[in-house]
């Protein structure tokens, strides 16, 4: 462990150097409210300046920009990107380079709105269902498809503590003969686990807490899951519904990153057989 950590750090280190001097060199004076100075030979801020403004010591900050290898807190790292006016992705990359946890800023909710393009995308892939999720499930986007095949379980949404669609809230609240999963015994263990690997980037963030409490306490079964601690990565799997027109469809769900939103994914569902497919057509005319 030890051998393959060293070669890492030493890569990540001349990164964290070079982008800490590229971020420096774009923020000027004036950006900060410093008089601009004379004899200024480069573009930005000088080392010593990003330090004074960032409450740390000259050296420290020097050999942190060397790319020596130091040791830096989130409370210094976060001095550091609000003086040299990182963005979140920004942040999160120095976060990453300097060795330490990433942890959103505490209490800010996230605004997750979808562009116009990819809602296009969706529209385009009808008749075939898709969504746009977030890690806790929350639908921020639909086809016409998604709505036809899920709309009479979204029609039961009540209590939501989050005030919008949520596919866990959906799954484990509404009545079994208008829940759209035929085997939720096999599927919802594997969407808690899902979540529970999202949580850990969460944790203590009040929407995200809320949200497990008041679900934890309207559902037994998830309480039960949410304790059993299990994680699992997203993928691709075969997934059975049924709808009260159609039947039971048979469905391979393939799940898409999306840029910009880090936390976010397109999924879109396919027919798994002819029988499947003829029923999302049936679907689409109605």
């Amino acid at each position: 462990m030890t051998t393959l950590a060293a070669p890492t750090q030493q890569r990540r280190r001349p990164e964290l150097a070079a982008f800490l001097r590229s971020r420096r060199a774009r923020v000027t004076p004036e950006d900060v409210g410093m008089p601009p100075g004379l004899r200024r030979r480069t573009p930005g801020l000088r080392r010593e300046e990003v330090a004074q403004l960032s409450g740390v010591g000259v050296t420290w900050y020097t050999w942190l920009e060397q790319g020596r290898p130091i040791n830096a807190s989130a409370q210094v790292l976060d001095a550091v990107a609000r003086t040299l006016r990182l963005d979140r992705p920004e942040r999160e990359h120095l976060y990453h380079l300097a060795e330490v946890p990433f942890a959103p800023d505490r209490g800010a909710e996230a605004v997750e709105t979808v562009s116009v393009e990819i809602q296009g995308i969706l529209d385009a892939l009808a008749p075939h269902p898709a969504v746009v999720y977030n890690s806790r499930y929350d639908v921020l986007a639909t086809n016409t498809t998604y709505e036809a095949l899920f709309l009479p379980s979204a029609q039961e949404l009540v209590g939501n503590p989050l005030g919008i669609r949520n596919v866990l809230w959906t799954l484990f609240t509404v009545p079994d003969p208008v829940c759209p999963v035929v085997d939720k015994r096999l599927e919802l263990p594997l969407m808690v686990a899902q979540m529970r690997g999202a949580y850990g980037r969460h944790v203590g963030e009040p929407a995200w807490e809320s949200f497990v409490r008041r679900l934890s306490e309207a559902s037994p079964d998830f309480a039960r899951l949410w304790r059993s601690g299990d994680v699992v990565p997203p993928g691709t799997r075969v997934k059975t519904f049924r709808h009260d027109r159609v039947g039971e469809l048979r469905m391979t769900s393939v799940s898409l990153s999306i840029n910009g939103m880090p936390e976010c994914r397109i999924v879109a569902y396919t027919p798994n057989d002819e029988e499947s497919r003829r029923a999302i057509e049936a679907l689409r005319g109605h």
